[in-house]
């Protein structure tokens, strides 16, 4: 679902190819490649989400891996795909949800556990242990959810 969804809101061609193994996914020119081989839709998703990170934030041949430039867009691009599928804000919806362990969120998400994993490194990367959300606190490791507590004073006239 999450899949088709991505497919809907992509504006670069996106096309289901014959390639290695190895390649999961290439964007190149406003054209986005899924390798056909890959059987999860789910994990598909996860794909196109990069490969629409590219889009919007890589310009230029970045295959080369050993250039630091190129690995720091191919980090925004990874980066831009975690914070499309896992706004921060959903590691609090899927604790009010009674999800209480990685593999039910990953599932809840619609994303690989992988994805999920490399999506926590990047928020602690981004905000350390932990990160305020609203009334809430979200801790990266171990991960979960802190509900802070309000005090409510009533007076009487």
């Amino acid at each position: 679902m999450l899949y088709d969804q991505l497919l809907s809101e992509t504006e670069a061609k996106v096309f289901e190819k014959d390639i290695p193994l190895s390649i999961k996914g290439l964007y190149g020119d406003n054209v986005i490649w899924i390798n056909k081989r890959i059987q999860s839709r789910t994990e598909k998703a996860c794909i196109l989400a990069e490969e629409n990170g590219h889009h919007y934030t890589s310009s230029g041949d970045i295959l080369k891996q050993e250039s630091i430039k190129n690995r720091k867009q191919e980090k925004r691009a990874r980066n831009w795909a975690y914070e499309k599928l896992i706004p921060i804000s959903t590691f609090v919806q899927a604790h009010l949800q009674g999800i209480r362990n990685r593999h039910e969120l990953a599932d809840h998400l619609g994303v690989t556990e992988d994805f999920l994993d490399s999506a926590i490194r990047h928020f602690q990367e981004k905000y350390g242990l932990r990160a305020p959300v609203g009334d809430y606190t979200v801790i990266f490791e171990p991960l979960g959810v802190l509900e802070l507590f309000k005090e409510v004073y009533a007076f009487q006239l």
